[in-house]
């Protein structure tokens, strides 16, 4: 069983916790967090989804993501998703999200990160991860369009293209 903190309309933690799979009450959100990796060539490390997940099987994603876990920060919940999906240990003490997209039920930090992280040196989790690769902004619209990738908007992947070196974007 997974516990979330319950969030107010305002980003304020609230006293409760919810269990993940039961409906959140109106007015309740959630955290969620993505992060994005780029290397120094402009691409981005996307990862590939397990055959046997619930959500999205085989289907190509950002570097990683997932919720927030009860009592973690939207930096502790980053730092916890990319070690626990890829196996790249990054300290995100001192980093804040980028960007925070606000979602029906929650509020999702993106981080951009700009690392050239080396293919075979990182351990990717069975249960989660089949596969990474770097890709190229116009790879992802193209395995978006073919329905290989996670339907994001397309406008959100440029942004995330477009915002990658620019202010706010820490750069490793």
């Amino acid at each position: 069983m997974e516990l979330w903190d319950v969030y107010d309309i305002n980003r304020s933690k609230t006293d409760r916790t919810w269990v993940r799979g039961i409906e959140l009450a109106p007015g309740d959100f959630h955290l969620v967090i993505h992060v994005c990796i780029f290397n120094s060539n402009g691409k981005m490390l996307i990862q590939q989804r397990q055959s046997f997940k619930e959500s999205w099987p085989n289907l190509w994603d950002l570097t990683a993501g997932g919720s927030a876990t009860a009592g973690d920060t939207s930096q502790t919940a980053a730092q916890r998703e990319l070690y626990e999906e890829i196996g790249l240990k990054l300290d995100f003490q001192y980093i804040r999200p980028h960007l925070t997209i606000n979602f029906e039920n929650g509020f999702d930090d993106i981080y951009l990160i700009q690392e050239d992280v080396q293919l075979h040196t990182l351990t990717l989790q069975y249960e989660e991860v089949q596969n990474v690769k770097w890709a190229s902004k116009e790879e992802i619209l193209k395995m978006i369009k073919n329905k290989e990738f996670l339907p994001y908007y397309e406008s959100l992947i440029h942004l995330l293209f477009d915002c990658r070196n620019n202010r706010g974007t820490i750069q490793r």
